[in-house]
Parts: C-alpha cells; structure tokens; sequence
C-alpha cells in the first residue's frame, strides 16, 4: 500500500484541480453514498484550511480546519472523509491525527469542536473528542456535538 502524501491549503492555494477532486469526493461520500441532498458548498470554503491526503496524485481523504469563531467558539474539524475503497485501512485514523495536527499548526494548540455524524461517535472517542451536547439531526442524519479539550 502507497503512502499517503498530505497537503495543508488555504481556499486561494487550491489549484482548480484540487477544488474538483475535493468537491467531486464530498458529493461522492457526502451526497450520494449517504443518499443525503444538502447544500455541501456553504460558503465557509474560503475560511477553512484544506487537508487533502493523496495516493499516487488520487485524492482519498480530505478534512477541512477552521479557526475558532468560525463554524463554533472553538477551532473546529468538518466534512472528514475517506473514499469509500479505502476504509478499514485505517486511513480516516491517519486523518483525524492530521486533522488535529493542522489546527494546532496554524493557531496553536487548543480545544476542536465537531459536529459529528452520531454513528461515528466511537471513531471521534479515540482521538480524544468527548460527546458535548444532545443529538440532533442535520441534514436527516443524526449528529452529536462533540468537544476535544485542550
């Protein structure tokens, strides 16, 4: 198995090639594998860091960072994904210490926020996140906030 090569971008150093791939994987996962109409582009693209994790130039996980105050009062992780293909390799794993790691690179080490698809409440558990509100549902899926102290 082929190492994942990752880039950290902010909205302006993506080449339009990286938004396509992005935005293609998002709709594949996020739209279609999930069955789920939403409104993936949100208008927060431009404020998040973009974490795209790369096999031989094929994007296959990608997160977005923001900085606290944007999506919560904390620094926040959102729209965390691997290709279907290539889960229970773990990769999303890999991703989230990535994820975690981007944030405290660009503004410091400090509480991240998630909003969480509730399913993947244990996945979150074992990188440090604890559930922080009462489930609700976004979008038709069930949610959980969930909180990773400093």
């Amino acid at each position: 198995m082929s190492e994942l090569a990752w880039r950290a971008l902010s909205f302006s150093a993506l080449s339009p090639t990286d938004l396509y791939a992005l935005l293609q994987l998002r709709t594949e996962v996020f739209v279609i594998e999930q069955a789920c109409i939403f409104q993936d582009m949100d208008g927060s693209d431009a404020e998040a860091i973009h974490l795209l994790g790369s096999i031989d130039g094929a994007l296959v996980a990608y997160a977005r960072c923001f900085a606290a105050g944007h999506k919560f009062a904390e620094a926040s992780i959102g729209r965390v994904i691997t290709r279907q293909a290539r889960r229970g390799q773990g990769e999303g794993h890999v991703l989230m210490r990535r994820a975690i790691a981007c944030v405290f690179e660009q503004w410091g080490p400090q509480a991240i926020r998630i909003g969480a698809q509730a399913r993947l409440e244990k996945f979150y558990l074992q990188h440090g996140f604890q559930v922080a509100g009462l489930p609700y549902i976004e979008d038709g899926i069930p949610h959980i906030e969930m909180l990773r102290p400093v």
